[in-house]
């Protein structure tokens, strides 16, 4: 994982803070309370069984198999098939189920369970490269995996949403993929901001590109963040 730093002061850091001020101020805070946090390997499976689906129907199916199955080698064991039933609240049933079999499978392989202790006594980036190396993760859930749990981590999640937006306000490369946009956009994010703040950056944003900052037709006219977006700034 590596990002070039730009020269001198990053222009990025302050359109961040002040974009964050816009967004609490029109959505209000969204923080995630500590006694919420979930472990890695709760994190880990939600992302990997979440494509394409929403948070709510994702967090409902990671805790219905921990409740049937009790442990997640027992779910590593389960036959596919049950494991695609259990999952067909999921946009994708049956790649969810073989994804999450082949990635907790290898993680068993590598640890001898489904157990990320370990992850707290690596570095961030040391630990997502570990993770990344798993069938099935890539930077979205490896960040996930550090930020959204227990680990507390500063690594920005990036999904469609906020990906989306940081290309249209020229924060990020266009048509960057979700790895080269993590990179791009970490050396910029503010040194104060904890791991919480990541993930209420994070939640902040993919709110605003549920309702303004939408693929297709964008409001840019009312959007909170126009006034710092070159894309919305170009339309209006």
């Amino acid at each position: 994982m590596t990002g070039e730093l730009p020269l001198g002061a990053d222009s990025r850091t302050e359109t961040l803070r002040r974009l964050q001020a816009l967004l609490i101020q029109r959505f209000g805070r969204i923080e995630r309370a500590a006694a919420a946090w979930r472990a890695p390997e709760w994190v880990l499976v939600q992302g990997v069984i979440g494509a394409r689906t929403k948070s709510p129907v994702s967090n409902a199916a990671t805790d219905r198999l921990l409740t049937r199955y009790a442990s997640w080698e027992k779910v590593a064991e389960a036959p596919l098939d049950d494991l695609r039933a259990e999952l067909s609240t999921q946009t994708y049933p049956n790649i969810a189920a073989e994804r999450l079999k082949a990635s907790l499978t290898a993680l068993i392989e590598r640890r001898g369970a489904v157990d990320l202790s370990h992850l707290a006594d690596m570095k961030t980036g040391e630990a997502m490269d570990w993770l990344e190396r798993l069938p099935g993760i890539g930077r979205k859930i490896a960040a996930g995996v550090m930020n959204a749990s227990t680990l507390d981590r500063r690594a920005i999640v990036l999904d469609s949403h906020h990906t989306r937006i940081l290309q249209r306000m020229g924060l990020v490369p266009p048509k960057a993929s979700t790895a080269r946009a993590f990179d791009a956009i970490m050396p910029a994010m503010p040194d104060e901001w904890s791991g919480a703040d990541f993930d209420e950056h994070h939640l902040l944003m993919k709110k605003l590109g549920q309702t303004w900052c939408r693929p297709s037709a964008p409001r840019c006219e009312d959007c909170p963040a126009a006034s710092l977006c070159a894309t919305g700034q170009a339309r209006t």
